[in-house]
């Protein structure tokens, strides 16, 4: 969606209720402490009553949400691009992702408009696995890596911290409930990073770029500003406004993305 589209939107839009009523049941109420992190220790199984961040609803089934009208031309042999701070940039091919441990997770996906997936199972290589099998083997000693910039076929672009990327519930993931994961969701590759907004989540993966220093963020208008974190439980939604502020806003442009992302044929 391009600048002058998305204020279009935004002008069609704000005159729906900013309170995001009969768009999504009420979340139940939050109890505080560390529940959201219990319901996903052991073998990943959700609490029986999910604990959502601030200002998240939950939305039946996993819509796709944002990115381009058209679906991206996957190669016939998927790859993975890595150069920036290593000795010789790399390619991966997407097939010896099977020579490193599988993993599999139960985990929630966060809207940055403020809708919520609950309880969606997740199939890959865990990206400190990968990391630490692929990447740190190519970096020389005094390699100080700060941040990565997960690149999809669609040309978005985006700039995670080593410290979220690290994580140990961030997925390489190729699979999404029990099944190969579909374009629509990011075939055949894409990022799973639970405790941020999806923005931060590529799909379609390509190329992961390795940094030494921060990347700078796109300059998006101020209202779409992308945070540095992006961490869900912290509710860092913008960049440079509050949550307060771009809370409703966001949550107005739910129903018109959601038709706008359901054009196209992605199956």
């Amino acid at each position: 969606m391009t600048v002058a589209e998305l204020r279009c939107t935004v002008h069609m839009t704000l005159h729906l209720s900013v309170s995001g009523a009969g768009l999504f049941p009420r979340p139940p109420p939050r109890t505080g402490g560390n529940d959201h992190l219990n319901a996903r220790r052991g073998c990943g199984r959700l609490a029986s009553v999910p604990q959502l961040p601030p200002g998240q609803r939950k939305v039946d089934g996993f819509p796709r949400f944002g990115g381009p009208s058209k679906p991206p031309a996957v190669p016939a042999s998927p790859a993975l691009q890595i150069s920036g701070a290593v000795r010789e940039p790399v390619t991966v091919a997407l097939s010896e992702l099977s020579t490193l441990p599988r993993t599999e997770q139960t985990s929630d996906f966060h809207c940055v408009a403020g809708w919520s997936a609950i309880g969606l199972r997740w199939e890959g290589v865990g990206f400190t696995t990968f990391y630490r099998s692929i990447i740190e083997p190519r970096l020389s000693p005094a390699t100080a890596v700060t941040h990565l910039v997960f690149c999809g076929l669609d040309g978005y672009r985006a700039i995670v911290s080593i410290d979220d990327a690290l994580r140990e519930d961030v997925l390489l993931a190729d699979r999404l409930g029990d099944e190969p994961l579909r374009l629509a969701h990011g075939a055949p590759l894409r990022l799973v990073s639970p405790q941020q907004y999806g923005y931060l989540n590529a799909k379609h993966l390509c190329a992961i770029e390795i940094h030494t220093s921060a990347p700078p963020i796109p300059l998006d208008l101020i209202l779409f500003r992308q945070h540095p974190r992006a961490r869900v439980w912290q509710e860092e939604r913008n960049g440079l406004l509050p949550a307060t502020v771009v809370r409703p806003i966001y949550r107005s442009l739910i129903r018109p993305f959601m038709r706008r992302s359901a054009r196209g044929n992605w199956n």
